[in-house]
């Protein structure tokens, strides 16, 4: 009691002893006056406890200098982080905001999702909640609460992304024979940079200059690997024997395709190759065989017909 007693301010005991005396003084005789004396009392009271409570240099709270937002992969487990300065006898949970779900309190893990993991050193300040496998679902808010009264908590935003490919030109580009063929194809979100970055033509591995067409050259291939990973194919003086298929092949992301379409003046034979093969839905493919029969019909001032 006494150790308790050493740890409040004077003023927080001297507000506790005030209430009491006030109640005790006015017991024995009961008025709307009285009721409204001690409603004020006692809000000023309340107050004044908590006020002083929460102000308290003893109070449990957060170190600011913890992430609130965590970028995590599909597959690989994250960890959500808090650090608590002067917890003492307080406890510390992880609740998930989705669906006001109670996932750990103190050590202990309160959830059926075997996924979900409490985790805490003895004497540490930190306190963490661990995901194994987290899947994109588990995006969202998470809070570490401290059970103070009322209890405080630490927002962290979880956003769980999985490894990408993207081609810059979508999924057709159409050019004019003699331009340049300019794709570029992006890897994001991979634990770690791909060690190779394929490009194929078709069935055709377009590893260098050297095996793709050595004998017209006008052909590069540019990697640059990192955090986000890119290549560059480019393939000048296109002919209609450069259409087709183009995909980027990461060793660790999926792979990304693109058709190309070699328009040779008016007769595109490329477009017509494009439109018979081609993978997309059958919108697209309604479309661009109906713009191929357009291209060919070529039609003359005397082919229109005009109404009398």
């Amino acid at each position: 009691m006494g150790h308790i007693a050493s740890g409040v301010k004077p003023a927080l005991w001297l507000s506790l002893l005030h209430g009491f005396l006030f109640l005790i003084a006015d017991s024995g005789t009961e008025s709307p006056q009285d009721h409204s004396t001690m409603d004020v009392s006692s809000r000023h009271f309340r107050a004044e406890f908590l006020q002083e409570w929460q102000g308290s240099p003893d109070a449990p709270y957060f170190d600011p200098s913890t992430p609130r937002n965590i970028t995590g992969l599909v597959g690989h487990p994250v960890r959500l982080l808090c650090r608590v300065k002067n917890l003492q006898n307080r406890t510390v949970s992880w609740v998930r905001h989705r669906d006001i779900h109670l996932l750990t309190v103190g050590r202990y893990t309160y959830t059926s999702d075997q996924r979900f993991e409490a985790q805490h050193k003895p004497r540490s300040e930190e306190w963490a909640l661990r995901i194994r496998s987290p899947q994109r679902r588990d995006s969202g808010q998470y809070e570490c609460q401290i059970s103070t009264t009322p209890p405080i908590g630490h927002a962290v935003f979880l956003n769980i992304v999985e490894p990408e490919t993207v081609i810059s030109s979508g999924p057709e580009l159409f050019i004019q024979a003699g331009s340049t063929i300019n794709l570029t194809c992006t890897v994001r979100h991979t634990p770690e940079p791909p060690s190779s970055i394929t490009w194929t033509h078709g069935e055709q591995v377009i590893s260098n200059v050297i095996n793709f067409d050595s004998a017209r050259g006008g052909i590069s291939l540019v990697t640059e690997k990192g955090l986000k990973s890119t290549s560059r194919l480019l393939v000048q003086r296109a002919t209609g024997s450069d259409a087709g298929v183009y995909t980027c092949g990461p060793n660790n992301a999926p792979s990304a395709a693109t058709r190309v379409h070699v328009l040779s003046g008016e007769h595109p034979a490329a477009m017509q190759q494009g439109c018979a093969k081609s993978t997309l839905d059958k919108t697209a493919s309604i479309l661009c065989c109906l713009l191929t029969i357009y291209v060919l019909r070529k039609p003359s001032f005397n082919d229109l017909q005009f109404g009398t």
